[in-house]
C-alpha cells in the first residue's frame, strides 16, 4: 500500500500532533495511568506495563501504511498526552479514519480534543484531498459519540457485533463520517468552539 499519508507534525495554540516514536513511552504511560484509563470497559486504551507494546503496533501498522500514529503534545506544558491515529488507510478510495484517540483525564474537556480534530481534518480534506473522513466508536460509549456528533460528523449505522473487545464483550461499532463538501461547514464550526468565550 502506498504510504500517501506521511509523518507530518501539525500545531495549533494548545496541541501539537507530532509522529509517534518510543521516545514518548514515559509520558504516554504517566498519561495512560492518570484516571486508570484503561480500566474503561467500552474502550481501547493500553494499561502503562503495555504501553510499550501498543506503540510497536501502531508503529508496524505505519510500516505498512495502514495508520498514520501521532502523540499529542500539550503545549502549554510541553508533555505528551495522550495519542491519536489516521487508521485504516485506503489509497484507492481515497478514505481514511480518525480515532484510536485517547487524552489524560486532565486534558479532556478541554480546547485540545476540538483543536486535534481541526487539524487532522484539515490536512486530510486540504492537503491529502480524501474523500471521506470517519469515526467509529463503541456504540455505548456516550462520551466519544457525543464529541463525533459535536464536530458535525454524520451517523452512517451501527456495526452489529463488530469487535471482540478485552473483556469479552462484544462490540457493537457507531461509524459516523465527513464529506468534503460538508468540510467548510464543519471547519467553521470548530473554529468557532475554539474562539468563543469560554465560562
Amino acid at each position: 500500500m502506498s504510504k500517501w499519508f506521511a509523518p507530518i507534525t501539525l500545531e495549533a495554540q494548545t496541541a501539537k500532533l507530532v509522529p509517534l516514536s518510543h521516545d514518548h513511552l514515559a509520558d504516554l504511560q504517566a498519561a495512560s495511568a492518570e484516571g486508570e484509563l484503561h480500566k474503561l470497559w467500552y474502550t481501547s486504551i493500553a494499561a502503562p506495563e503495555k504501553m510499550e507494546a501498543e506503540i510497536d503496533r501502531r508503529l508496524g501498522l505505519e510500516a505498512e501504511g495502514m495508520m498514520l500514529p501521532f502523540s499529542v503534545v500539550d503545549q502549554r506544558t510541553g508533555k505528551i498526552i495522550g495519542q491519536t491515529t489516521f487508521l485504516n488507510l485506503n489509497s484507492t478510495n481515497r478514505r481514511a479514519e480518525i480515532g484510536a484517540t485517547w487524552y489524560a483525564k486532565a486534558a479532556q474537556r478541554s480546547p485540545i480534543n476540538t483543536e486535534c480534530k481541526l487539524m487532522l481534518l484539515t490536512h486530510a480534506f486540504k492537503d491529502i484531498k480524501v474523500n471521506v473522513v470517519e469515526f467509529r466508536t463503541h456504540h455505548l460509549n456516550h462520551q466519544s459519540r457525543r464529541a463525533i456528533e459535536r464536530l458535525g460528523a454524520k451517523l452512517d449505522g451501527i456495526l452489529r457485533n463488530h469487535m471482540i473487545m478485552p473483556n469479552g464483550s462484544l462490540r457493537d461499532t457507531a461509524v459516523y463520517s465527513v464529506l468534503p463538501h460538508e468540510w467548510p461547514a464543519i471547519k467553521a464550526n470548530l473554529q468557532w468552539q475554539l474562539d468563543k468565550p469560554r465560562d
